[in-house]
């Protein structure tokens, strides 16, 4: 027989003592484990001894017997509980009814009656420990919980977190084979915006399930493979019979990912971690696996990426981005919005063809960034109206999934800064520095020509000018002048049959030796043999 304890609560001793006298209380099953004189001692001792039953009187200080049970009741949900009290009172009956108290029994306490409560609560609590007992129920109950703990426990081994002495035991436990003798993670990650038809599946929830339920139906019979959800992404455990078979799995998982596209609507990658021989390596491949999705932003989404086979080499080659950059920045500025495009295409492409690391791309994406950050601060463009106000540009162009996204939202952004550019062009007036130019027309062959004597007819500083010139030229004022006297020269050594000498000073040059240096030096030749060998029929 089972004895079940019994807890006494009454602020006066000689009522324990009394109630004890009144039961052979081991002969029905119970036996006493404790006193308690108020209801707060009572709490105390109930959950120190994890008692079964719990005798209270109502009238108590402290914590009076009716609040104690509606405690008890909230902490222990088996626990039974019987009040007992003094007063006739039908409120006090009606609340310990209320509170789910099994009893209810005024005193004098008549031992026939303690007798048949105790009697009823003893059947009660056999019934009860009967069912807790009951194999068939426990091994239902167990079978139902079953896919729960197979899915903790494959979340558990990926990440790592079950020591491989105890991994066997688990597997036996929840009923998992793990005869391997090789492993694979693979994650298919869905893209947050892969949804792009108005009949597709909306909720990221029913999505994921309907990708699950599309990858489960294509690698069953084929692969030894489970699925769980974890973190928002499917994570697939295979089991291998060999390493070749990887490459047949990697195409499976390439033709799953198309038909999550066609099927579901949406953009799922494939990230596919290393093989592995041992189950407690899980968590390396899962790994790899996350490191294989981050590769979505190099070769896109809609695939299958085999970390093994997306191992960059990086070669000491010389950096091939910086004349992309600077080609796009000066498409920018020229106003030529479908040759700044093909350039931004050129540049994706480019992304796309070349096997770099994820470092070797943040680390481009931070230059290209700021390149197009300083050429918009230097010519005075309004940032927050391209990229928005208070924006982590960088964390924008990161979270883009493959260099065509990238290359998308490069080309906006830039032909909105080419806009802003033209417009401010347009509403200004002629800038000094095509004034300054119209200037040089003018006067090239004034021999006092400087940057003193026309920052003096523009009316500004010399070193504001020098700045503002080259940054729209490309050139200082000097070189831009030469340039300028060299191209008048040679149309007169062409045209007109005069002296070096002549010809000097009309573009601008006193002494005529140094006239012949520049030319030289601009040419390749003399003046006099720049003449003898102009094109037949030139005059």
């Amino acid at each position: 027989m089972n004895l079940y304890s019994v807890l006494l609560v009454d602020d006066e001793e000689e009522v324990f003592q009394l109630i004890i006298k009144k039961l052979d209380w081991e002969r029905m099953g119970f036996r006493i484990a404790g006193y308690a004189r108020n209801g707060v001692e009572a709490l105390e001792i109930a959950e120190e001894l994890q008692v079964d039953v719990v005798m209270s009187d109502i009238k108590m200080p402290y914590m009076d017997g009716l609040t104690l049970c509606k405690k008890l009741k909230e902490l222990y949900q088996s626990i039974k509980v019987i009040i007992f009290s003094g007063f006739d009172e039908f409120e006090y009956a009606k609340e310990a009814i209320k509170i789910e108290a099994e009893e209810y029994i005024l005193k004098p306490i008549n031992a026939s009656e303690l007798r048949e409560v105790f009697e009823r609560i003893r059947g009660n609590l056999d019934r009860e420990l009967d069912e807790k007992r009951n194999i068939d129920k426990l091994t239902e109950y167990y079978m139902e919980s079953l896919p729960v703990l197979q899915e903790n426990f494959y979340t558990s081994l990926i990440e790592g977190q079950i020591a491989s002495d105890a991994i066997g035991q688990y597997a036996k436990n929840y009923q998992i084979s793990l005869s391997g003798p090789f492993y694979v993670v693979t994650i298919l990650h869905i893209s947050s915006n892969a949804v792009g038809e108005e009949d597709a599946i909306r909720d990221a929830t029913l999505l994921s399930m309907s990708v699950k339920k599309l990858a489960e139906e294509s690698l069953a019979g084929k692969w030894d493979s489970r699925t769980v959800t974890y973190l928002g992404d499917i994570i697939v455990i295979t089991q291998l019979a060999d390493e070749e078979s990887i490459t047949h799995f990697t195409d499976r998982m390439d033709r799953i990912c198309k038909m999550a596209k066609r099927v579901c609507k949406a953009r799922v990658t494939a990230g596919i971690g290393h093989i592995c021989n041992r189950p407690e390596q899980l968590s390396v491949s899962y790994q790899g696996a996350k490191n294989a999705i981050s590769y979505r932003v190099l070769y896109g989404t809609t695939r299958a990426i085999n970390i093994a086979e997306t191992d960059p080499q990086e070669r000491g080659d010389i950096p091939w981005e910086g004349p992309y950059i600077r080609e796009i920045i000066k498409r920018i500025k020229m106003g030529e919005s479908d040759a700044l495009k093909t350039e931004i295409r050129r540049f994706a492409s480019q992304i796309s063809g070349k096997r770099m690391s994820l470092q070797k791309y943040r680390i481009l994406i931070m230059e290209l960034l700021t390149e197009i950050f300083r050429f918009g601060a230097n010519n005075q463009i309004n940032l927050d109206l391209i990229f928005g106000e208070n924006s982590d540009v960088y964390a924008q162009a990161m979270q883009l999934e493959s260099p065509e996204a990238l290359g998308s939202w490069l080309e906006d952004r830039c032909i909105r800064m080419q806009l802003q550019l033209l417009e401010e062009r347009r509403d200004t007036t002629k800038s000094f520095v095509a004034r300054a130019i119209e200037y040089v027309k003018e006067h090239y062959g004034d021999q006092d020509l400087s940057i003193e004597t026309i920052c003096r007819f523009l009316n500004v500083s010399a070193a504001h000018f020098s700045t503002v010139f080259k940054k729209e030229t490309g050139k200082t004022f000097i070189n831009y002048l030469t340039d300028y006297r060299m191209r008048e020269a040679v149309n007169l050594l062409l045209t007109e049959n005069e002296k070096t000498y002549i010809i000097a000073q009309k573009v601008g040059y006193v002494d005529p030796n140094y006239f012949s240096y520049v030319f030289k030096k601009q040419f390749g030749m003399s003046p006099s043999k720049y003449k003898q060998n102009r094109p037949a029929g030139s005059r």
